[in-house]
């Protein structure tokens, strides 16, 4: 009786293992990867990194072209490899990285992004790829005041915005100011200028902005760290089985090969290269490439924010009550939201629906937000002309449309000439905005030649230059068409 109990329960034990096994394989056969399918079907991954995290990702210049490099950058391109497709590199703020992630604008982060408990909610991650540590960055001459983080209790202290780094200092410094800055090149002019007695960084960042400024030191932050915050991973889309594999087959490899090492040098040569000529004329094409992409967005914005101000304006003066709610709401709803939140709801926001590429999505933003403030000047001058002009149109025999085109508008046009030439030159300013999505406009190349060369004034210094140059073109191009009005 106990063989045949034994004989049975072998069976069953069998019969489950099997059943097991066969379970497993029928769900790896059944997984399903919709951002997986995607990459393979158009035949490239897109990467989202914010390129001014040297040695992890830096812009360098080859052949007169900006190009991305770095150990994260080597990295995608070997994950890429493996899947058999292009890589193409979305650039754009940090902290902008993982909301870009989840609305599909990209398919994977690799910019030195630890793989915290806070952000495995929203995203997943890859095996871990790199081991560092976490350091704060002193200038020279504070050596003697500061030695690891207890110094800088109730001092002034910076990290990038979003990163483990804020997060670290917020918690384990004892009253310290922290200020969150988006670029490290900020950070670095921050600490410079005096602005903050302390900078906490990434220590192979860290290491390579003090290796090219002799101004700074680099000394062991003493944190409290759990893997999380020393290790880097990549992250990409939740429910990502697939690409996660695929991502961690490539991780596996190059820990195999020991090929990260090879990567951080390789990137070192880089940074040499950026140092050896760190003159602004050197980077004349950055800045030429800025300027024109800025005169672009502004000149599409003035274009149709010209005309959705004025089919606003006339919106608000019909006799419709509809329509003039209508136009009132916008108009409010414009004015009362910052153009940066407009920016990302139409970038990352709309984005859900349609994918918009940067660009596009940074003029129509642009464009919307303008033609608010348009449509209130328009009305303005409309309301400003005299109604006797209204009744000598009417006494004329002129229909509605053309008392408003022949009569009002020529001269609403010229009372309000000079507020319209100060929206355009404002929008030529604010239009700057769009470098937050990784738009390469003058702010960008500004941030990507200061990341480039370490020099943080100089580059400031030429973006001040070339927009004074754009504004105040503008403003004796408006002078000139005033006196003809006149």
């Amino acid at each position: 009786m106990k063989k045949i109990y034994s004989l049975v329960l072998i069976v069953l034990v069998s019969l489950m293992t099997f059943g097991t096994i066969f379970a497993q394989e029928g769900t790896k056969a059944n997984e399903k990867d919709a951002t997986y399918e995607k990459i393979v079907k158009r035949g490239y991954i897109v990467l989202g990194t914010s390129p001014d995290y040297a040695p992890y990702e830096f812009q360098t210049t080859s052949n007169g072209k900006s190009k991305d490099v770095g150990m994260d950058i080597s990295i995608a391109k070997d994950i890429a490899d493996d899947l058999g497709v292009k890589l193409k590199i979305k650039n754009m703020d940090f902290d902008s990285l993982l909301v870009a992630l989840q609305t599909g604008k990209v398919d994977m982060v690799l910019s030195g992004m630890n793989p915290s408990a806070a952000r495995r909610k929203s995203v997943d991650f890859s095996d871990i790829y790199y081991k560092g540590g976490q350091s704060i960055i002193i200038n020279k001459k504070d050596s003697g005041i500061y030695k690891d983080k207890s110094s800088f209790e109730n001092k002034k202290i910076a990290a990038q915005t979003g990163s483990i780094q804020y997060n670290l200092a917020k918690k384990q410094i004892k009253g310290a100011t922290v200020s969150g800055i988006e670029k490290g090149t900020d950070l670095i002019l921050a600490l410079q200028t005096n602005k903050v007695d302390g900078v906490v960084m990434e220590k192979p960042t860290a290491e390579a902005y003090a290796s090219n400024n002799s101004g700074i030191k680099v000394i062991n932050g003493g944190f409290e760290l759990n893997d999380d915050e020393t290790s880097t991973a990549v992250a990409m889309p939740k429910n990502s089985p697939v690409l996660q594999k695929k991502i961690n087959g490539t991780i596996a490899k190059i820990n195999s090969k020991n090929l990260i090492p090879q990567y951080l040098k390789q990137a070192g040569t880089y940074l040499k290269g950026n140092t050896a000529n760190t003159s602004m004329l050197h980077y004349w094409k950055y800045f030429a490439m800025g300027v024109g992409y800025t005169i672009l967005i502004s000149l599409v914005g003035v274009i149709f924010g010209f005309i959705t101000g004025t089919l606003l304006a006339l919106l608000r003066l019909s006799n419709s009550k509809i329509l003039r709610m209508i136009s009132t709401a916008y108009v409010e709803f414009v004015r009362g939201t910052p153009l940066m939140v407009q920016l990302m709801f139409v970038y990352f926001g709309l984005g859900l629906f349609v994918n918009l590429p940067a660009l596009t999505a940074g003029m129509i933003a642009v464009s919307l937000n303008s033609g608010a403030y348009i449509a209130e000047v328009i009305r303005g001058g409309i309301n400003s002309v005299d109604g006797g002009q209204l009744e000598a149109a009417e006494s004329l025999g002129l229909n509605k449309k053309d008392r408003m085109r022949y009569v009002i508008m020529p001269q609403a046009l010229k009372n309000i000439w000079p507020a319209l030439g100060n929206e355009f030159i404002s929008l030529i300013k604010e239009s700057s905005i769009v470098s937050i999505i990784g738009v390469t406009d003058l702010i960008y190349q500004l941030k990507i030649v200061q990341s480039d060369t370490y020099r943080g004034v100089a580059p400031i210094v030429v973006a001040m230059i070339l927009y004074f140059i754009m504004t105040y073109s503008l403003s004796r191009l408006l002078k000139f068409y005033e006196r003809k009005f006149n």
